[in-house]
């Protein structure tokens, strides 16, 4: 009997234990949340491990590809890690420069991505992957249209922002951001790019949403944006084709669905914990582009359903983290920015895995920060930067920092103390001289010009029985 008592109180001893430690953990947690500079810490841990995440699948998948095109297993990741390099560098940049200053300049910005638009178009652009989307000077490649989200994110923020007290009217919510928004969606559309005009769509969606856009007009855009992309979509044969193949039974599976239908194979021979880092079969040729736009099925194949959902943990952490900013900024404007750029990145990761597993038709968005690409890359990295910046200009951010007025990530990053945010001064309207005050006792006699003292309430004066324009007093009448 004693046995069984000191056995259950030994037991019930290890669960309050194990309660208790439940309960420290969570209190940890809870306290890390809410320090001042977690958000800033939580954008750079996710940037890292993304990067350095991206660049080992970029190094799996595109071994067999690079050997075949360049006979080199190193070729394209080499390339990755150049575009890498050049991303931090404009990461750190956009972590660096005042949040004004990146204001200031975002419709300069935004003229010059449009500029290049249209310059795209012309003879000086060249074609890559079925769209005229590409300037190459040499083996390097840039597309304009993903510096054009960045700044049409940026510029649109700012427009919002500025129109913040006049928003419950459609046409101020409208105008000019929606005529900019469709100026932009048919240069992409005339390349074409149907992704990138999707991903545009996004970032307008994005924008409104958080500007607090009504529900009738937002469902209005939707409503309309889904209709124009299905219509764009009807009207290319091969963009058709796909929807047919997604929406059908599988049987042109050696066709228009054999990327589709590929990577579901891929993601089956995973398994749960994956064959292996650099041990998957498919892409040995049998997924094309498979170190770009379908490198999450290599990452299932590899990785394992493990690895997937570690992955899809990171660009959770980013969607918390990038709402986590907008929540707790003052500015309208950083409010805007890190909610409709965290919303595209997301957005973007949410449907490249989403047409990888099989839940919606192939679109040929690249997965950020893992796929190989260099104008992407380097862009969500600048996105990145931005983000982290944002982060540092949360007033208990800037409180902590100017308090300790250093940290160790300031010191080795050699960050400047961020300025606390002061609001634009609003406009006033010019008024006059305000009236002196009056008094409870007599005015005295020079004060009305000679007259008896004046009562606490004057009476308006009538100028026809005046005399000489002065005012009339007291006692007197007009001859």
């Amino acid at each position: 009997m004693s046995t069984t008592t000191t056995g259950g109180r030994a037991k019930s001893t290890r669960s309050i234990d194990r309660l208790s430690g439940f309960a420290l953990l969570r209190s940890l947690w809870s306290a890390w949340l809410t320090r001042p500079l977690t958000s800033f810490h939580l954008v750079l841990a996710v940037f890292g491990l993304l990067t350095a995440f991206g660049l080992v699948m970029v190094l799996s998948a595109s071994a067999q590809d690079s050997i075949q095109t360049y006979g080199s297993p190193y070729r394209i990741f080499l390339s990755q890690l150049g575009y890498v390099a050049v991303g931090l560098v404009l990461f750190y940049l956009a972590l660096r420069t005042p949040p004004r200053l990146i204001r200031q300049v975002s419709l300069p910005l935004l003229v010059m991505c449009v500029v290049l638009l249209v310059l795209v178009l012309t003879p000086l652009g060249s074609t890559g992957g079925g769209a005229q989307s590409w300037f190459r000077l040499g083996p390097v490649g840039f597309q304009p249209v993903e510096a054009a989200k960045v700044a049409f994110g940026l510029w649109g923020a700012h427009v919002l922002a500025t129109k913040r007290a006049m928003l419950s009217q459609w046409r101020h919510v409208l105008v000019p951001v929606v005529p900019v928004a469709l100026v932009m969606f048919a240069l992409v559309m005339l390349q074409p790019d149907l992704g990138s005009t999707v991903t545009l769509g996004i970032v307008l969606m994005g924008l409104l949403w958080f500007a607090g856009a009504s529900m009738r007009l937002f469902a209005i855009l939707v409503l309309a944006f889904v209709s124009g992309a299905i219509v764009l979509a009807l009207t290319a044969g091969y963009r058709l084709a796909r929807i047919t193949s997604f929406l059908g039974d599988g049987d042109d599976h050696l066709d228009a669905g054999y990327q589709a239908r590929q990577a579901l194979y891929a993601l089956a021979d995973g398994g749960l914990f994956g064959q292996g880092l650099g041990q998957g079969s498919t892409k040995w040729s049998y997924l094309p582009m498979v170190h770009n736009d379908f490198i999450f099925a290599v990452v299932g194949e590899e990785l394992g359903f493990v690895g997937a959902v570690l992955l899809l943990c990171l660009f959770g952490t980013l969607g918390y983290v990038g709402l986590r900013i907008a929540a707790r900024n003052t500015d309208p404007w950083m409010r805007l920015v890190a909610s409709s750029l965290t919303v595209w990145l997301v957005g973007q990761a949410a449907i490249n895995v989403g047409y990888v597993v099989g839940l919606l038709p192939v679109t040929g968005l690249p997965l950020p920060m893992i796929s190989s690409g260099g104008s992407a890359t380097v862009t969500t990295m600048v996105v990145f930067g931005i983000l982290a910046n944002l982060a540092r200009h949360e007033p208990e951010a800037v409180a902590a920092l100017r308090a300790q007025r250093s940290t160790r990530v300031s010191r080795w990053l050699r960050l400047p103390l961020p300025d606390p945010y002061r609001p634009p001064a609003g406009r006033r309207r010019p008024v006059g001289p305000s009236a002196p005050p009056r008094r409870t006792g007599q005015n005295t006699a020079a004060r009305r010009g000679g007259g008896a003292p004046a009562t606490a309430g004057r009476r308006r004066v009538n100028p026809a029985r005046s005399t000489g324009g002065g005012p009339r007093q007291r006692g007197r009448r007009s001859p």
